[in-house]
């Protein structure tokens, strides 16, 4: 069987479709594979926020497109930017083994977030990382940085910024780590859900694809992702609401801790749960109810429109 990868054109999305073909390729029902690079509109409109021109579901419209036209037969996602309900039609059909999950602080070789300048100017177009920092630093000054990394990291060597924000598996995969001047843990940063963890999209019609695809599938990031994913799904949070989700695996206990913030770090609900690995939806749900009895419906509501 040859397998056609839809994909973004950016360097991030091209390796991410690389790796994916090449571990394909190990397996001995697929023949060959062939990248479909194509544009969405999320990558061709860089001048205003996701939030403005419809969330990071314009990343993966276009590939959904193609696979429904049968121009190809799956798509290579990063899970952090994919909707936490599917549209009708399509699966998740593979979700492999979690790369580095936390954000990393870009700029000079030793900074910390204490040690930046009082009023520092930070690059990040994620409410989730600008409300994080500002309960870190409420003096920092949070402006918008779009575009792929190669064009952010130029911004920041232009000076436009002190520091940015990335994510960390994204500099680890472009062999850009030496970039990285601190890592945020769990407890300074929240990740984003799934973030780390590249997901295989395809039409869910497509059996005989489902099932080969399927042996890639990495059991103890398919158990955080879908603890982490029920968070955004029963928030109804789209992937740019300031909503986090991390889940971590010990034996048979799976952990979650979840957070809802607001932008400007003045409020923020936190919570952990644990529960079987057995029945991650099942926890991340029952987490999710959790921060709406603690307010989290009314705390997303108050963020209204004024940071679209």
């Amino acid at each position: 069987m040859k397998i056609r990868i839809a994909t973004r054109k950016s360097a991030l999305a091209l390796w991410q479709a690389n790796h994916v073909s090449a571990v394909l390729q190990k397996l001995p029902e697929i023949s060959a594979t062939e990248l479909v690079p194509l544009s969405t509109r999320g990558d061709e409109i860089l001048d205003r926020s996701l939030q403005k021109i419809g969330g990071k579901g314009l990343f993966i419209k276009e590939l959904e497109v193609a696979m429904e036209l049968g121009e190809a037969d799956l798509a290579v996602h990063s899970m952090k930017d994919v909707p936490a309900q599917l549209p009708p039609g399509f699966c998740l059909a593979a979700t492999l083994t979690r790369a580095n999950p936390h954000d990393a602080l870009v700029a000079a070789a030793g900074t910390t977030i204490q040690s930046l300048p009082a009023n520092a100017r930070i690059g990040s177009s994620s409410l989730r990382r600008q409300a994080q920092l500002k309960m870190l630093r409420p003096d920092l000054r949070i402006e918008p940085l779009r575009g792929n990394v190669n064009t952010r990291l130029m911004k920041l060597g232009a000076g436009d910024y002190d520091a940015i924000i990335l994510a960390a598996a994204g500099l680890e995969r472009l062999e850009l780590q030496h970039h990285i001047a601190y890592e945020f843990s769990p407890q300074e940063m929240l990740p984003a859900a799934a973030q780390g963890v590249l997901g295989i999209e395809c039409l869910e019609s497509n059996s005989a694809l489902r099932a080969i695809l399927g042996q890639l599938d990495d059991a103890k990031t398919v158990q955080t992702t879908q603890a982490e994913r029920a968070i955004a799904r029963v928030l109804q949070a789209s992937c740019q609401s300031p909503v986090a989700a991390f889940a971590t695996v010990d034996g048979e206990t799976l952990s979650l801790t979840a957070l809802v913030a607001h932008p400007d770090g003045s409020r923020s609900i936190r919570d952990r749960m644990d529960g079987h690995t057995g029945r991650p939806d099942q926890l991340g749900e029952a987490l999710a109810r959790k921060l709406l009895a603690g307010g989290a419906r009314e705390l997303l509501d108050s963020i209204g429109d004024s940071h679209a």
